[in-house]
């Protein structure tokens, strides 16, 4: 074995037979280990290349693993399989049911259904795609859990109607002979425990099979693995437990954590050394981590000598952090750096409204890893835009539609059949009802109070005054959701408001910014380079000389929506796997405040043995 490889990756790469589970940190070189392995199999043990099998979680790992083994071997012919999970199953899917690329429902497919049957059971909901997908995202869950219809409780309808719409979602995939992504899963499970001999067949073809980022496999998946492995149990799989961040989507951290009581003769190897990050960020990580109580313990060593400290600053505001990050980021640039260099991370896709639009007035090039929506197409804001647009006299039926009973007033439809929307006819309508007489009153009043306001003013107005807020209290009961979501949209249109003098002003800004976001979109897809933007979902198996950490306080990370033990420890994985992003330069930031709120410093800095920069400075 060559001298480039430490003692426990050679360990690793030499194991032959028998399950094997190997940690490996982050930077440890897990993917080095697994396509040299495979090349040893073929070269040491001379195995046939046709019965390794290669399992990774995405095409474009799939295609690096490939393309690293094919270099490492040079010329000649290996035909080693490597691909996803859902290519694996659905090539054995294939072979069976003579399955083809047509079988599989497309997205614009499966949403349309979807559309279809929210409709059919009168389902209520403000934002149609984000339900939709919420819903689909359920019926996932379900299947890649295995857990039983009937005990499964939705969040976003009564139980009784969501069993419906999973039952008429697969009654129609089954009648078009269509399966979705989940089905390759399902039906390859129920393949293999009806068909021994399909199995059998199977177990023929892989008789050595590898695993990467197994912290990230699902229940379905590994009991699929498992048949698939069975008797001889040449099982290699690799991960690291503290990079599970994916619980939401079924992955389940703890069958990684008990793979030894599925395989007690298993073999356990750790790679022990960070080869991407220096001291201080490794330190820092494991200091983090080690907080957790459901993992395995490993003592890691970094490659990298000592070099820049890691960097917690805090500022009054986020335009201050802001402003931070766009300076270092200049400074960088004005040395020689490159946008591509950078990375800014934010724990979820709603955060970084504000740094787009600073980054698009400087004009520095960034890319995003996630689908970052544009606030102001958010349904809320556009409740919130239709109130201005009617105050400044627009009377057409479609806004007034939009937000007469916003909150309730018991407006009916009926009383809206202009075209052209009046409160005369509405008094008119109502003219034997004093009492909401009394309310087409105040609506009107309302609207002439915000008419005198500037934007920021007016959003505080709407939401406050004329009682937005109790509406979206509502709301988020009705849809069992946390109105704290709601709320922060609400803020985050009011953030952005802020400066503004007059209504005309603001709409430029929206036009101007939606209109830059698109184009951002399509310089994006084309020249794919610029600083990256991502949620620290988005951003593992990635890594970057220079990383900011943005509104690192409690809330946002750990998230409010985190309140168990296991969900902090899930918040604390997600934090470790943004710090470990980082070769060289880690700035970890906070703002005091935000949305007139006083912020708290988030309890993983303390963790993380990380001095506040106000701090130190105190000291000098």
């Amino acid at each position: 074995m060559e001298k480039r490889y430490n003692d426990s990756q050679v360990k690793a790469i030499g194991h032959f037979n028998g399950p094997c589970l190997t940690l490996a940190g982050p930077g440890s070189g897990k993917t080095a280990v697994i396509t040299e392995r495979t090349k040893n199999l073929i070269t040491k043990y001379h195995v046939n290349p046709s019965n390794i099998l290669v399992i990774t979680f995405t095409k474009a790992a799939a295609l690096e693993m490939k393309t690293r083994f094919l270099s490492l071997m040079g010329n000649g012919s290996y035909p080693v399989t490597f691909g996803t999970f859902h290519a694996v199953y659905f090539s054995i899917l294939k072979h069976a049911y003579n399955y083809n690329a047509n079988n599989i429902v497309r997205e614009e497919q499966k949403y349309a259904l979807m559309r279809e049957l929210v409709q059919k059971h009168r389902l209520e909901y403000e934002d149609e795609t984000e339900f939709v997908s919420s819903i689909l995202g359920e019926i996932s869950m379900v299947k890649n859990t295995g857990v039983s219809i009937e005990h499964y409780y939705s969040t976003n309808c009564a139980e009784n109607i969501f069993r419906r719409i999973y039952g008429e979602y697969h009654e129609y995939l089954h009648q078009h002979k269509l399966i979705d992504f989940d089905d390759m899963l399902v039906y390859t499970y129920e393949l293999f425990r009806e068909r021994k001999d399909i199995l059998s067949a199977w177990q023929r073809k892989f008789p050595y099979i590898l695993i990467d980022e197994f912290q990230d496999i699902n229940k379905i998946q590994f009991d699929i693995v498992k048949m698939l492995a069975a008797p001889e149990n040449n099982l290699f799989v690799v991960g690291d437990d503290d990079q599970s961040i994916y619980r939401f989507r079924g992955a389940r951290p703890e069958l990684m954590l008990h793979f030894k009581d599925d395989y007690p003769e298993a073999e356990q190897i750790l790679l022990d050394t960070n080869y991407r990050s220096q001291k201080e960020i490794v330190e820092a990580s494991l200091r983090l981590i080690g907080c957790n109580k459901e993992r395995f313990q490993k003592k890691i060593q970094a490659n990298q000598e000592a070099g820049e400290p890691v960097e917690y600053a805090v500022f009054k505001s986020q335009r201050e952090e802001i402003a931070k990050i766009i300076w270092d980021i200049q400074a960088h640039m004005d040395r020689g750096g490159r946008y591509e260099d950078f990375a800014i991370l934010f724990r979820t896709n709603t955060q970084p409204q504000m740094l787009m639009e600073k980054l698009l007035e400087y004009n520095i090039p960034f890319r995003m890893k996630d689908n970052v929506p544009n606030l102001y197409e958010h349904w809320i804001a556009q409740d919130v835009i239709s109130y201005i647009h009617i105050a400044m006299g627009e009377r057409s039926r479609r806004e007034f539609l939009r937000i007469m009973n916003r909150p309730n007033r018991y407006f009916s439809r009926d009383a809206l059949d202009d075209v052209q929307v009046s409160f005369e006819g509405l008094r008119w309508f109502y003219e034997e009802k004093d009492w909401m007489c009394d309310r087409i009153d105040k609506l009107e009043e309302d609207l002439n109070t915000l008419k005198r306001m500037t934007p920021y003013g007016a959003i505080n107005y709407i939401r406050y005054g004329i009682g937005y807020e109790k509406y979206l209290k509502e709301y988020a009961q009705y849809r069992k959701i946390k109105t704290e979501e709601l709320f922060d949209v609400m803020e985050e249109l009011a953030l952005s408001a802020k400066g503004f003098k007059s209504f005309s002003d603001w709409f430029v800004h929206i036009e101007e910014y939606t209109q830059q976001l698109k184009e951002q979109a399509k310089k994006q897809a084309s020249e794919k380079k610029g600083i990256t933007i991502s949620t620290l979902h988005s951003i593992k198996g990635l890594e970057f000389d220079a990383v900011f950490l943005m509104d690192v306080n409690e809330g946002s990370l750990p998230y409010h929506k985190a309140v168990t033990e296991s969900s902090i420890e899930e918040e604390r994985r997600l934090f470790y796997v943004g710090i470990t992003r980082a070769r060289k330069f880690l700035w970890i930031l906070y703002a005091k405040n935000r949305h007139d709120k006083e912020l708290e410093v988030s309890r993983f800095l303390t963790e993380s043995g990380l001095v506040l920069k106000e701090e130190k400075d105190k000291k000098k």
